[in-house]
């Protein structure tokens, strides 16, 4: 009984395909620099057709940009990562103030948005045609901080250059929205 089971433990250890790999332990924004604190071993079955990070690279991961928002949990590929050039050609990074209630449930980085220009309480409404409302403008959730205790957040957005102007230069209040594609 004990040649089985020294057998059947030699085997399995043999059989074993998983592999070490890098994994997110919290939550990395997009442009942020990859320290220690943000990854752990795991042990997975590799898929050919997922370029997973072995765990031996982690020195040469250390200090390397996200390239998009990492997930914690999740497993890091090499797309995730990439040089500083931050944000990407033709886009850039625009922060709003978001006050109570125009946040909606579940805006974390990494979460597709669309920024809603609202009027503010007294100014007139504008007219229903098509032409009068600003249009709202789809972006990507970069980063979400709380300012105070009353709700009031800041919201880091990357958006193409040319809404980041339009954003950034709305005059009234702004909601935020989680989108569809």
């Amino acid at each position: 009984m004990v040649v089985c089971a020294g057998a059947f433990a030699l085997f399995y250890v043999r059989a074993d395909t998983r592999v070490q790999v890098l994994s997110v332990t919290r939550a990395v924004a997009a442009g942020q620099t990859i320290v220690v604190a943000d990854l752990r071993v795991v042990r997975v079955v590799p898929d050919a057709g997922v370029a997973l990070v072995a765990a031996s690279r982690a020195s040469q991961v250390i200090g390397a940009t996200a390239v998009v928002p990492l997930a914690p949990g999740s497993l890091l590929t090499e797309a995730q990562l990439g040089p500083a050039a931050w944000p990407p050609s033709g886009q850039a990074v625009v922060a709003i103030p978001v006050k109570a209630g125009r946040l909606a449930a579940g805006v974390v980085p990494g979460v597709r948005v669309m920024v809603i220009p609202v009027a503010a309480e007294g100014d007139p409404q504008p007219a229903p045609s098509g032409s009068a409302a600003p249009e709202p403008v789809t972006a990507t959730v970069v980063g979400v901080a709380a300012t105070d205790g009353a709700g009031s957040w800041v919201v880091s957005l990357l958006v193409s250059r040319q809404d980041a102007v339009r954003v950034a230069g709305t005059a009234g209040e702004l909601s935020i929205a989680v989108a569809q594609d």
